[in-house]
């Protein structure tokens, strides 16, 4: 597309450029901006010449709409699938009138009334009654950490690039407030544009003759970086662009309209900076509130979870905003944490974490979220003097987060050890800021509260839960963290960078730190008197020596105490039947749909504290720790992950239930510390996991943890029964498998398509299963026969279990012709699997005649009388090389009881109300034919008594199916 005109004797050609750049892995995920170009044609009487041009002004869009595409390291954990325009969700922005503003600094989760209109930034621009001629306007946008205000500032830059708003305004020009305010050198405006922009040095917008200034537009981000001061005396007045002046007094004079008057202006700040810019300098204020209504909040979570690269998740995540949007609005606590975008961020990342992991993806942690989600909102945050002040921001070196851990962290760590999530009013200002005692502590204090407390503690929409009856009765308002693993994630934060010292601790520091400074003196003078001094009183000086080890002891001591924690609090028996942490970490995103599993303890759990503890010792959430001004010790880290192997070696020679154990490898794959890994897994030699419901991030969890062991080490059992294992699953489970002599795959929903890779498995020279437990699985004929293909050349191979999983009399038949081929099964399971006489008679055949094959089991099979008789009469083999094969088809043999009569009704029994009942009942009524016939046929009347005694336990089953009862514990 072009455009032809004449200028000054030369025929000038503009073309616009369709520029496309790739955001994602993906073809279809492209942005695009259109670059104008300029050629001119010269004409001679013998030549022509062509001359190119490209406008300052689209470099400059092209250059901003690069930068301002580029996606924060934290968003690639999401696939890097997302562009800024695909995955934006405007928050709500209201006008507001300059005297109201005052009134608004509170909470963003109370719910207001909004009589102010709901405005875009476009509009903010549009000229009012009060706008005077040759006066750009001054538009000031505030909010609390959270709201979105650079996510508003990225998403205007790119399409001010595209041409798709402010487009009246010819120039944007954003500077960062932060980057300003560590600019110590004078410096002019046309110099500080062109110090970042280079390709706009001298432009004529920026020269301030006539009006040319009215289609630029100055974007100031962060404005509470910077220590403006609107006082003549110490900003002076200037009005030229190339006069050199501090960068504070440049700004100051661009708001003042002094200096290029006609220029408009964007500044961005938080709630506590709002004075720093005098009223009669802003034109219009805006806040930025963040999604008010669960409609916004919805918006945000489809582009976050449904737009996948792979259409085979999209169900799944068409599932997960329902369940999200069904919990929002409930007005649940969540809803109210949502209020801010960035707790719908991390509600996002959660989620895909929890369901979206793979083995392609890179390594992600929970302890990573959370770290990475306090980078993004934190990250470079120092704590400033205030408004008011002459102390320029560098030179107070106090870190955000290091204030928001010893502040908030402090009163979440109170509340684990407590056991409690709800705090009152008293309460909160007992623990952040109770201690304050100087002016410049308070300035500080009231900057925190504004700006940050309310970022991580609201009011409590469910008061009265985990509240203490006191607190009940003096009707006080309750106060929670916006989520509920935030405060575990503080609390961890705070015990490890060793917040929580005792008073020993914190005097020992102070007097060893003394001591270590005058050490050089302390020895000089030591060993001048030593020449003087009797050796007794020489004694006490060496001693000063020693402080600073016995210091160190201390300190090691309570290194060992924050493992003992660690593990303490993992392995809490009053918790030993809660859901895993996984689980219980997306129901608290997701609510809890149907009947709630019953709670074994009153108290709230906190089970995800220890796990962070682990998480926060791995070097890339340090790293990031360090960005924010916490630093963690590499000392420390030794110190812990030492003491913390000890007591989880102790604790796992006791018998642990399957969720603490899923909970021990989450803490262990969030520790990201394979040796440590390696030496706690040496001492398990069976990991049981049934009925915990298996997910993607469960098995890749269960899989990378594994692979941290030598070769040499293999699990006795691995139990995955009742886990809901998928074929994609056992994808990821294929390590893990390796490492194990007995697999359990018991009551999952595996196909006959898990059965090529089962018998990829078993074909693997690396594998050394003995012993494979398939029931209850729909593997069906076709599977089953793609599973025996291993057994030919399979050694290890003992014991296999198919009891219905659908097998068929051409399933067992197939299985048959191959048994021979193998010569180390011992035991088949074949139990009702709806198998017929010719078919179970040719089995027991082929096994009488395997060298090593001892039990079948064909129990719950309709088979007739006869053929059950010529079952236990095949079992004898007919040469003396053979063995005897037991054939267990049902309670009795014959006319005496079968020795197994007790396995068979157990399996019966607890698994009964899973299978059809009809036809379990029927066999349950051919088993009291079996036995009433049997008894008639004993003449001993302790035999008639054992026959009885069975008879008495099929009848109880049938009677427990019949009334549909739950089976019986014992």
């Amino acid at each position: 597309m072009g455009s032809k005109r004449h200028v000054d004797g030369l025929e000038e050609v503009i073309i616009e450029v369709n520029s496309e750049r790739s955001i994602g892995e993906k073809e279809s995920n492209l942005t695009s901006m259109v670059l104008r170009v300029k050629i001119y044609h010269l004409k001679n009487k013998n030549t022509s010449f062509y001359f190119l041009s490209i406008d300052p002004i689209e470099i400059h869009k092209r250059k901003l709409f690069l930068w301002f595409s580029h996606l924060p390291q934290e968003e690639k954990q999401f696939g890097g699938f997302f562009s800024p325009e695909t995955m934006h969700v405007d928050p709500l922005i209201l006008e507001r009138d300059a005297e109201e503003r005052a009134g608004l600094l509170c909470s963003p989760f109370q719910t207001q009334t909004h009589c102010n209109r709901s405005v875009t930034v476009e509009q903010l621009f549009q000229h009012t009654d009060t706008w005077s001629e040759g006066r750009g306007l001054n538009v000031l946008i505030y909010g609390a950490v959270g709201t979105g205000k650079s996510t508003v500032v990225r998403k205007l830059v790119l399409d001010w690039c595209a041409g798709t708003t402010l487009s009246h305004f010819q120039l944007l020009i954003p500077f960062s407030c932060e980057d300003l305010s560590q600019l110590s050198k004078v410096t002019s405006l046309r110099d500080l544009v062109s110090r970042k922009y280079l390709h706009l040095k001298k432009h004529p917008l920026l020269s301030g003759e006539g009006n040319q200034a009215k289609n630029v537009l100055f974007l100031f981000n962060g404005m509470e970086k910077m220590q403006l001061d609107f006082r003549i005396g110490a900003s002076e007045l200037c009005s030229d662009p190339n006069e050199g002046l501090p960068p504070s007094v440049v700004v100051v004079n661009l708001l003042r309209k002094y200096l290029l008057p006609e220029t408009s202006i964007l500044i961005t700040t938080r709630l506590s900076a709002l004075d720093c810019i005098p009223q009669k300098y802003v034109t219009r204020y805006a806040q930025i509130c963040g999604f008010n209504d669960p409609s916004r909040q919805r918006a945000y979570f489809t582009s976050r979870l449904l737009k996948q690269s792979d259409t085979a998740y999209n169900q799944e995540a068409q599932d997960l905003v329902e369940l999200l949007y069904l919990n929002l609005q409930r007005e649940s606590q969540l809803a109210a944490a949502c209020f801010l975008p960035s707790y719908c961020w991390l509600t996002c990342a959660t989620l895909h974490f929890l369901h979206f992991t793979n083995t392609k993806a890179p390594i992600r942690t929970l302890t990573g979220i959370y770290t990475s989600f306090l980078r993004l909102n934190f990250g470079g945050e120092v704590l400033g003097t205030g408004a008011g002040t002459n102390m320029p921001i560098q030179e107070h070196q106090s870190s955000l987060m290091l204030y928001v851990v010893r502040t908030v962290g402090k009163l979440a760590f109170e509340g684990v050890t407590y056991k409690r999530t709800s705090f009152s009013e008293a309460e909160l200002e007992q623990w952040i800021g109770g201690k304050t005692k100087t002016d410049e502590e308070l300035r500080q204090l009231a900057m925190f509260r504004t700006d940050v407390l309310d970022f991580f503690l609201a009011p409590s929409i469910e008061s009265g839960k985990c509240i203490s009856q006191d607190l009940r009765e003096n009707n006080e308002r309750q106060y929670v963290f916006a989520v509920p693993a935030m405060q575990e994630y503080l609390a961890a934060l705070y015990v490890v960078l060793g917040e929580n010292k005792s008073a020993l601790e914190k005097l020992t520091n102070k007097v060893s730190v003394a001591i270590g400074q005058a050490s050089e003196d302390v020895n000089a003078l030591v060993n001048i008197f030593s020449k003087f001094i009797p050796l007794r009183i020489f004694a006490v000086f060496n001693l000063l020596k020693l402080f600073p080890k016995l210091y160190e002891k201390i300190s090691s001591l309570n290194k060992g105490s924050i493992a003992r924690t660690m593990a303490a609090e993992l392995f809490r028996t009053e918790d030993s039947y809660n859901e895993d942490v996984l689980d219980q970490v997306e129901q608290s995103l997701l609510g809890v749909h149907g009947p709630q599993q019953q709670q074994y303890s009153e108290r709230q759990p906190f089970e995800l504290y220890p796990i962070f503890m682990g998480g926060l010792l791995h070097y890339g959430n340090r790293v990031l720790l360090q960005q924010l001004g916490c630093s963690i010790q590499s000392t420390t880290v030794a110190q812990i992950t030492r003491a913390i192997r000890k007591y989880l070696v102790r604790e796992l020679n006791k018998p642990q239930p399957p969720e603490e154990l899923m909970d021990l490898l989450v803490l262990l794959y969030e520790f990201q510390n394979p040796r440590l890994t390696a030496e706690v897994l040496t001492s398990i030699r069976a990991i049981r996991l049934t009925n915990i419901r298996m997910t993607s991030l469960k098995c890749f969890i269960l899989s990378s943890v594994l692979s941290c062991t030598p070769a040499s080490y293999y699990l006795e059992e691995l139990d995955l029964s009742s886990c809901l294992l998928t074929n994609d699953m056992l994808q990821m489970l294929w390590p893990a498998f390796r490492q194990t002599y007995s697999l359990n795959l018991q009551f999952n929903i595996l196909g006959p398509e898990s059965c090529s890779l089962l018998r990829d498995l078993l074909l693997d020279p690396r594998s050394v299963i003995r012993s494979l437990k398939l029931c209850d699985n729909p593997l069906l004929e076709s599977g089953v026969q793609i599973l025996v293909e291993a057994l030919p050349e399979n050694q290890s191979l003992t014991n296999l279990s198919l009891m219905h999983t659908g097998l068929g009399d051409e399933g067992v038949l197939d299985m048959a012709k191959r048994l021979q081929q193998h010569k180390r099964l011992q035991e088949l399971n074949v139990a009702y699997n709806n198998i017929g006489d010719d078919a179970a008679l040719f089995l027991v055949d082929a096994c009488r005649e395997h060298p090593s094959i001892q039990t079948v089991h064909l129990y719950l099979n309709p088979l007739s009388k006869v053929a059950k008789q010529s079952l236990y009469a095949q079992g004898v083999p007919r040469s003396h090389s053979g063995q005897r094969v037991k054939v267990l088809a049902s309670v009795t043999e014959g006319t005496d009881l079968s020795e197994n009569w007790h396995p068979i009704l157990s399996v019966i029994r607890e698994n009964a109300s899973s299978w059809d009942q009809q036809h379990v009942i029927q066999q349950l009524k051919v088993f009291l034919e079996d036995l009433e016939w049997g008894h008639q046929q004993q003449q001993s009347l302790w035999k008639r008594l054992h026959f009885r005694r069975v008879e008495k336990g099929v009848r109880k089953i049938l009677k427990m199916l019949e009334n549909n009862l739950p089976p019986s514990k014992k």
